[in-house]
């Protein structure tokens, strides 16, 4: 059931809701919680799609703000809010409210979403796209629990990740976090089947991939050991390679829906880990609504860290390669010495041979015989080479 409201209010909006629950049958309110979805006419479907296919494991009120922006002057300075309120099949399991805030009313959204959350049930507000710089302080996000953005839908991903750990506050989460569950829980469970120490960790992905990231800076976090983030071409995170003491653990999903999980001294096996769609996202994170300590550490350890971390590797890799090569050159040099230095050697007894054979030619030539004892020797021969 839709209804259809024009330049209405929020008291009107109320008595729509409960006119719908009765005009179906359904009188009373079974919802758990209020979702308000803050987004653009672009966005709203998909949105309002996913939050309805969720709302299947949350029955809850979803609220669908949509700030239109004025074409003229005069649009600016008016102010009306229109409403579609739908309940029944056309909601899901809950009921839906698309507000559409025009004029000067789009400043003040936090006034007409009030008066319809429900009573004693907790606030979730999720921004599909353009959050707030700071959720926790904005006015919407200050009558929520639980505030959810998505760095992914940001135009530099992983600079939105650094904004994120400045005002991250108790309650702040993102689809890209929710994104890696799957992978922080294989991961997580591959650990547990060896006794093993990690002395390193390779995440490979998308470049502008924040999940990637994330990923990256939860295992530097948990591990502490260096992590080298590598680029793939996707889809997503692609693989994750973790050097132990007992041999190489490998998670590799090259095609984005099935992963192979090889253990050294295990046999690889296939293992489900296929992208999630947005409605299954929006379901885990209304699973809980209690702070993500978790979260807060890996997204407070810093994408700038990480890039140290691995920068320090990198140097200190680059340092050991220039030793080698310098310890190279030197073997190479004191080779190279050694064979002049026997060349020069073999020369100067070919030039005393030589001036001994012209002395005993001239010698022979001048009384016709030379003794035997003046015959020059091998020794003797060294001697004046080395006297050279």
């Amino acid at each position: 059931m839709k209804i259809d409201l024009t330049g209405t209010t929020a008291g009107d909006i109320n008595k729509a809701l409960v006119e719908g629950r009765r005009a179906i049958g359904t009188p009373a309110v079974g919802m758990v919680l209020t979702l308000v979805i803050v987004t653009d006419e672009e966005n709203a479907y998909d949105a309002l799609r996913a939050a309805n296919d969720a709302s299947r494991e949350h029955p809850s009120r979803t609220l669908v703000v949509i700030k239109r922006h004025a074409r003229t002057l005069r649009d600016r300075t008016s102010s009306r809010l229109d409403a579609e309120v739908r309940v029944g099949a056309d909601a899901g399991t809950g009921e839906t409210v698309v507000v559409r805030l025009h004029g000067e009313v789009s400043d003040h959204a936090d006034s007409v979403v009030l008066p319809l959350l429900l009573p004693d049930a907790p606030v979730v507000v999720w921004w599909p796209v353009a959050a707030p710089l700071d959720p926790a302080k904005d006015p919407l996000g200050a009558l929520a629990q639980r505030r959810v953005t998505d760095t992914y839908a940001a135009e530099q991903p992983v600079r939105e990740l650094a904004a994120r750990a400045e005002t991250y506050a108790p309650g702040d989460t993102d689809l890209a976090w929710t994104r890696i569950t799957p992978w922080r829980s294989m991961l997580a469970a591959a650990l547990d089947q060896v006794s093993c120490e990690v002395t390193g960790v390779e995440v490979e992905g998308e470049e502008f991939n924040p999940s990637c990231e994330l990923l990256a800076m939860w295992l530097a976090d948990r591990l502490a050991v260096p992590v080298k983030r590598t680029l793939s071409a996707g889809p997503g995170l692609t693989a994750v390679r973790m050097d132990t003491t007992c041999g190489p653990i490998v998670l590799d999903r090259a095609d984005g829906s099935l992963a192979t999980l090889s253990i050294s001294g295990q046999p690889a096996r296939a293992v489900a880990l296929k992208r999630r769609d947005t409605a299954e996202l929006i379901a885990e994170e209304l699973r809980r609504l209690d702070p993500d300590d978790t979260y807060a550490a890996a997204l407070r350890y810093g994408v700038e860290r990480l890039a140290k971390a691995e920068d320090a590797v990198t140097a200190l890799a680059s340092v050991a390669e220039d030793v080698a090569a310098e310890e190279a050159a030197a073997e190479r040099a004191v080779a190279e010495n050694a064979v002049a230095e026997e060349a020069a050697a073999e020369d100067a007894v070919a030039e005393v041979v030589a001036e001994e054979a012209a002395v005993g030619r001239a010698s022979e030539s001048s009384d016709g015989q030379a003794g035997a004892a003046d015959k020059p020797t091998p020794n003797s021969l060294a001697r004046k080479a080395a006297s050279k």
